[in-house]
């Protein structure tokens, strides 16, 4: 991703003059709230322009709030099996992930402003042009393309942000919690439009909105995404090698295979001893294992090794990963419960889901204004505690079951889990590290939770169709209610991940972030991050 660092001339981050690092955290500690960055003509350019970044980083979970309405609806139109339905949301998360830091690199030698843009545009032509497939080949391949778009826009965006709030403030926290907004903010929109869409016009309708609300951002972007003055990088044999194609091959196609053994498996014609099963299982692993082999040793890599010896970091991202890795494949099959066993309308979907988005705003809301008084470990705790709480009452429901007794508080829950452990990821990122490390530490936090969900979705497929195909939870409770036991078989694995993140908090060591304390912490951050930066080189290629 493009390092926050190499950015601090085009895009000033509090104001034209040059001052030192101790004028700057004198600064902010007599105004904790922190100055609107020069970069902004005024007010009103600022909110824009936030606007903007919390849809850009919230399309992703745009396309993914319209596809968990419409699924019932395209797979009665095209006839579409279950797996195929599954990667209707997979793929995408599968494209975004494996091109978020590729695209990152990418903005070095295109522009920020200029991916930023382009991102949007092309989002537009896809979602126009996923509203004419005829088949589900053609509308999964497309999917997978619009994922990759999405992909395009993050890394910029974030790179923007984190120049322009350079220092930890109240500003910046509220910059950045509107940020993570984008992603319960476009999960709630694409949910709630797309649904009333589809209930009107049918599922194409939902792809042809998307093209319409993207084209207006798209005209927004050019207006209020600060101007990119850096220095862009010569397109020449050493630039590519910066892209590390190799690595990103090596992810997409390990991934991918690994993920697609997952959900075909149980439906194989000789189960998960099939052939061509075990063949992309076992590559798909492979594949995996030489990637972190080749990213330990290329001079470029994608994913820098040395990011994962902060400890606060990987244990962060490990618990992240694993709530990714239950949230929206939870929220998938809850759709399909709605749909498939309560037999609700889209639009109808859409409502039951809606508490998810209230409760987002909201949470974000309050990350914003208290992450800075509040210790985050128990920020996290609680995240993760609502998590599990969350799935183990979904796991619970059965189709006889009141909504509001179950799903409601479930997906409350579930809100605050994500919300919460996102917003301090998010935030340890951007204040946390050295300044040289948070561009690379971003862009692999959007990646490794975007490649879980894409894993989760493929395990939790299997863990659906092999309930579906032969019912083993035993117990008066669910043989009463045979329809919703693959579901409820699908809940309790993403409650088992979530209870496995719960473990993982006890061992982190950070307090508060953001304010005028923050900045101190910072500071001392990038000067320990200097005096160590030899230590950390990787090693040749030509020296194995």
């Amino acid at each position: 991703m493009v390092e926050a660092a190499d950015h601090s001339e085009a895009i000033p981050p509090t104001s034209p003059e040059h001052r030192d690092g101790d004028e700057d955290a004198l600064d902010t500690a007599n105004d904790d709230w922190g100055k609107r960055p020069a970069c902004f003509r005024h007010a009103a350019h600022e909110c824009l322009f936030v606007a903007v970044a919390t849809m850009a980083v919230g399309m992703s979970s745009f396309l993914s709030g319209t596809t968990v309405v419409i699924p019932v609806f395209v797979a009665r139109d095209l006839h579409m099996s279950q797996a195929e339905l599954t990667w209707l949301v997979a793929s995408s998360q599968l494209a975004s992930g494996s091109f978020l830091l590729f695209f990152g690199r990418m903005a070095d030698l295109l522009g920020q402003k200029s991916i930023i843009i382009a991102s949007f545009f092309l989002f537009s032509v896809l979602s126009l042009g996923a509203g004419f497939a005829r088949s589900p080949l053609a509308l999964d391949l497309i999917n997978a393309l619009l994922g990759i778009v999405t992909a395009a826009a993050v890394p910029p965006t974030q790179a923007i942000l984190s120049t322009a709030y350079g220092r930890p403030s109240r500003r910046k926290n509220a910059a950045f919690a509107c940020f993570s907004a984008g992603f319960p903010v476009g999960f709630a929109l694409g949910m709630v439009f797309n649904g009333i869409a589809t209930q009107l016009f049918g599922w194409r309708a939902a792809f042809w909105l998307l093209a319409i609300i993207y084209l207006v951002l798209t005209i927004a972007a050019v207006f209020c995404v600060p101007k990119d003055t850096t220095p862009k990088r010569a397109l020449n044999y050493e630039t590519l090698q910066r892209f590390d194609p190799l690595g990103v091959l090596l992810t997409i196609a390990g991934i991918a295979m690994f993920s697609a053994a997952l959900s075909l498996g149980p439906t194989a014609p000789h189960g998960w001893t099939t052939d061509y099963v075990l063949v992309l299982l076992i590559l798909g692993f492979a594949l995996i294992a030489v990637f972190v082999v080749w990213e330990h040793y290329y001079p470029h890599p994608l994913v820098p090794m040395y990011i994962w010896r902060d400890r606060n970091f990987s244990l962060l991202m490990s618990a992240l990963s694993l709530g990714f890795a239950a949230f929206p494949p939870g929220i998938f099959f809850a759709a399909l419960f709605f749909q498939r066993v309560w037999e609700l309308s889209a639009i109808s979907t859409a409502v039951h889901l809606l508490p998810m988005a209230v409760a987002g705003v909201l949470v974000n809301i309050f990350a914003g204004a208290f992450m800075h008084r509040i210790n985050n470990k128990l920020m996290m705790f609680v995240g993760a505690s609502s998590f599990t709480l969350a799935f183990l009452l979904l796991a619970l429901n059965r189709t006889s079951s009141s909504y509001w007794a179950f799903f409601f508080p479930g997906f409350v829950f579930c809100v605050v889990g994500a919300d919460l452990e996102f917003n301090v990821a998010n935030m340890y990122v951007m204040t946390s590290l050295p300044a040289d490390q948070q561009g690379i530490a971003g862009g692999i936090m959007q990646t490794v939770t975007r490649l879980f969900t894409t894993v989760g979705f493929g395990i939790i497929t299997a863990i659906f169709d092999s309930v579906a195909q032969h019912p083993s939870l035993k117990g008066a409770y669910y043989a009463a209610s045979p329809k919703s036991q693959p579901y409820s078989a699908a809940f309790f694995y993403s409650t088992a991940c979530a209870a496995a993140s719960v473990v993982l908090v006890f061992f982190l060591t950070i307090g508060t972030q953001g304010g005028s304390k923050g900045a101190v912490i910072a500071a001392e951050a990038e000067a320990e991050a200097e005096a160590e930066a030899v230590a950390e080189a990787p090693i040749p290629l030509e020296k194995l």
